[in-house]
């Protein structure tokens, strides 16, 4: 990388210029900040800072995994900046990720695929593009981050910060990736509460999403977080995003924080209760592309069509997140949610 990129970065700490400007790879440089800090450019969207004495969390924080969710974009804009310019001390290892360049370039979802969908080994099956090259590439970084530092009694997190398509009932909610009969940790969702975050979905089936990747891969404490819904860059009120990016700065720049006590009452959990998947290329929603995410419906109400099947709903209230009748054939097209059943399963 030449010497001019490497200035430019380190005096304007202007990361997400640059990312944009090499949408599918940029050569690795690193340089070291007056505080210390060492910061290792390992691609075009990913930059890693490493200060000289970091405490026991390692962190993960992506955004730009679907290109046109920008709020989440301009967050970590900020927070690269500040770090680089001096006005942010770290106390942690931070890892940076802008998962998807071009595709913000182009202000879609994606360019080719869903890169969301094609972590976890994914990204291996039919024909190559540049997501499932990325999401390869990706999947090496985080793998690097996480293993450079493996000692006992570290902390490893992951938050990959989304917004969402449509309205939502709940503006903001997260998705807490399936943990294979490991307990659910109030610690995290005192932390999301902090973000302005008291609506989670608990997943109960194996995904190939960016968190669940860290989350089964590496035990990390991993979150799908939609702070609010995709507006383009310019459009967003980032008074709605200042509960998460305070949190996001304390969980980076102090080496513990300290959260008001857990209490239920404080949250709205919910249980997957199922997915449903487009099979046929006639699929469609019998409701308004205007209802909102955690729309309930009457049991025996449809919920949607996939070719010949009708898919009804089963129990009083079960709601709808993410629908999607555009997705390509054979990816979710619909979650479906209830109250959550059980709330033992908390350490």
């Amino acid at each position: 990388m030449s010497t001019m990129t490497t200035t430019n970065l380190a005096t304007s700490g202007d990361f997400l210029s640059i990312t944009r400007n090499h949408e599918w790879h940029l050569d690795p440089f690193e340089f070291t900040l007056d505080n210390g800090t060492h910061v290792s450019v390992k691609d075009t969207g990913v930059i890693e800072f490493t200060p000289p004495r970091y405490g026991k969390k390692d962190i993960v924080l992506s955004s730009a995994v679907h290109g046109n969710e920008t709020a989440p974009i301009e967050i970590c804009d900020e927070l690269i900046q500040n770090i680089i310019k001096g006005k942010l001390t770290l106390a942690h290892r931070v890892l940076f990720i802008f998962g998807n360049p071009a595709s913000i370039n182009i202000a879609k979802r994606f360019v080719e695929e869903n890169l969301n969908r094609l972590f976890c080994g994914a990204h291996k099956a039919g024909e190559q593009n540049n997501e499932k090259i990325r999401a390869a590439k990706l999947e090496n970084y985080v793998s690097d981050f996480f293993n450079k530092e493996a000692r006992e009694n570290r902390k490893r997190i992951h938050y990959d910060l989304h917004t969402a398509i449509r309205d939502s009932k709940n503006e903001k909610f997260a998705v807490y990736p399936f943990l294979h009969g490991k307990p659910w940790k109030k610690e995290e969702l005192s932390f999301l509460l902090s973000c302005g975050v008291n609506t989670v979905m608990m997943m109960k089936s194996a995904a190939t999403t960016f968190s669940y990747f860290s989350s089964s891969t590496f035990g990390a404490d991993a979150f799908t977080i939609e702070l609010g819904k995709v507006r383009p860059f310019g459009e967003n009120d980032m008074s709605r995003f200042e509960k998460a990016k305070q949190s996001l700065t304390q969980l980076i720049s102090q080496h513990e924080v300290q959260y008001p006590a857990f209490n239920f009452d404080d949250f709205e959990l919910f249980d997957v209760y199922r997915t449903i998947n487009r099979t046929e290329q006639n699929f469609s929603f019998p409701f308004s592309d205007s209802a909102a995410n955690f729309t309930g419906f009457a049991k025996g109400a449809l919920l949607a069509i996939d070719g010949n099947t009708e898919y009804f709903a089963d129990v009083d209230g079960e709601a709808i997140i993410f629908p999607n009748a555009k997705v390509a054939l054979g990816q979710r097209a619909l979650l479906t949610v209830i109250p959550l059943q059980n709330k033992t399963d908390f350490v």
